[in-house]
């Protein structure tokens, strides 16, 4: 059984993801990866207490978001990985821009369900479609993998 908590009886469609940068639209999406966090634990063994440990949380980490999408004609993807690179890159002074993303769950019916503000965000790897002569029964997709400081998750109220 599928439950609709929190959505007010909306069963979220996990296939239509928009990328915001900055809050430019970068596209929509059919994957993403990536969206979550690991806190790392620390244990202090107390003197004379010798039936347990104490554990403490420590550092949190995120690991890479990857997205991926059939290819689009838009360049607002591509854009950004080339300011945040080589020649873009090298006229910022050779000072990495990071940016502020949102990657947001699109309901079936349109509505902003839920979202994932990412900070610090930068891309770290694009990676185009597999072209073949005679190649048919799946799509051209293009995937983007970003670096980031972590993110908060937000919902809209409908």
């Amino acid at each position: 059984m599928v439950t609709t908590s929190g959505f007010k009886g909306h069963v979220p469609d996990s296939s239509s993801f928009l990328l915001e940068v900055d809050g430019t639209q970068i596209g929509m999406f059919a994957e993403v990866s990536g969206l979550e966090v690991t806190v790392e634990v620390a244990s202090y063994a107390e003197g004379g207490q010798n039936g347990f440990v104490h554990k403490f949380p420590g550092r949190m980490s995120w690991p890479n978001i990857v997205l991926r999408r059939g290819i689009c004609e838009s360049d607002a993807l591509f854009a950004w990985v080339m300011k945040s690179s080589g020649s873009g890159f090298a006229s910022n002074q050779n000072k990495l821009s990071v940016s502020t993303a949102a990657i947001t769950l699109i309901g079936s019916d349109g509505k902003r369900l839920r979202a994932w503000e990412v900070t610090g965000a930068f891309p770290v790897r694009w990676v185009g479609p597999e072209l073949a002569v005679g190649s048919t029964g799946h799509p051209a997709m293009e995937e983007i993998e970003l670096a980031h400081q972590g993110f908060v998750s937000k919902t809209f109220k409908s």
